[in-house]
């Protein structure tokens, strides 16, 4: 089930320590996928280059992680970069490297006091030398925290995943390592970037574009999805408590009959 951000809250909802409206902690998801779109769109509306839209959103990742981490979300995951896009202008890939390193560097306080873990699903390959470096030293920074997980997407391609986990599987089952009859799903989700993760709850898509754009195509088979027509730098903290308010009242049922 899809639901705009126009929808009404499904559940009645408590406030947070912080001041903020949120569904019962015993509703939330225990993990949330984000596809933040729009900030190309929100700078070129308001006659900006893009690259200040990317500016922009780099706030609301910090708004929403934070916001995430307090109200006990065990994962967060943000589609940053996927493998697409490297079709875009190489002078705005450059700035998103530089804005992402600037990001790593900056947000280590914020990982630190948030107890926040960082993880990253994607393929280096391709990926700048010092943004690799930043990224490893936040990553060992906060290896030792229990909080929240913060996974970044970073030239990350569902279908390249899935093609990845297929060849690994084909090579032991060539090499007489593994009988392809026991392959069954739980054997593919332990080749996928994301093994030992588990699935979202809640994917949650900005700037109202109504696809996937290939993020994890075979971990939202079940995910409930919520699409605001907010761009990404103006998504605030109340639209992600209505999402949460609206996933609280889903019936989700695993293609079984609606509970009683």
């Amino acid at each position: 089930m899809t639901t705009r951000a126009s929808d009404p809250p499904a559940v009645a909802s408590t406030t947070d320590p912080v001041g903020t409206t949120v569904a019962s902690r015993t509703e939330l998801p225990r993990h949330v996928a984000i596809i933040m779109d729009g900030n190309g769109r929100w700078a070129q509306a308001r006659g900006l280059p893009r690259i200040e839209g990317h500016r922009r959103g780099v706030a609301t990742v910090r708004r929403v992680t934070e916001h995430c981490a307090r109200l006990g979300i065990d994962q967060l995951t943000l589609y940053c970069l996927s493998s697409e896009n490297w079709r875009r202008p190489a002078p705005e890939l450059r700035f998103l490297m530089h804005l992402l390193e600037q990001y790593l560097v900056e947000e280590r306080g914020l990982l630190m006091r948030e107890r926040i873990r960082l993880a990253m699903i994607g393929s280096r390959d391709g990926l700048p030398a010092s943004t690799l470096a930043e990224f490893d030293r936040s990553a060992a920074l906060c290896e030792r925290n229990a909080g929240m997980r913060l996974c970044l997407a970073i030239n990350y391609g569902s279908r390249g995943e899935l093609v990845a986990a297929a060849r690994s599987l084909a090579r032991d089952a060539a090499a007489a390592r593994l009988d392809p009859e026991s392959i069954d799903e739980a054997l593919v989700a332990s080749r996928l970037d994301t093994t030992g993760m588990p699935d979202p709850d809640l994917l949650i898509r900005t700037a109202g574009e109504m696809r996937l754009s290939n993020f994890l195509l075979w971990q939202i088979s079940y995910a409930e999805l919520w699409v605001t027509d907010v761009p990404w730098p103006e998504f605030t903290v109340a639209h992600l408590d209505a999402a949460l308010s609206a996933f609280a009242g889903r019936d989700r049922r695993f293609g079984g009959l609606t509970r009683p």
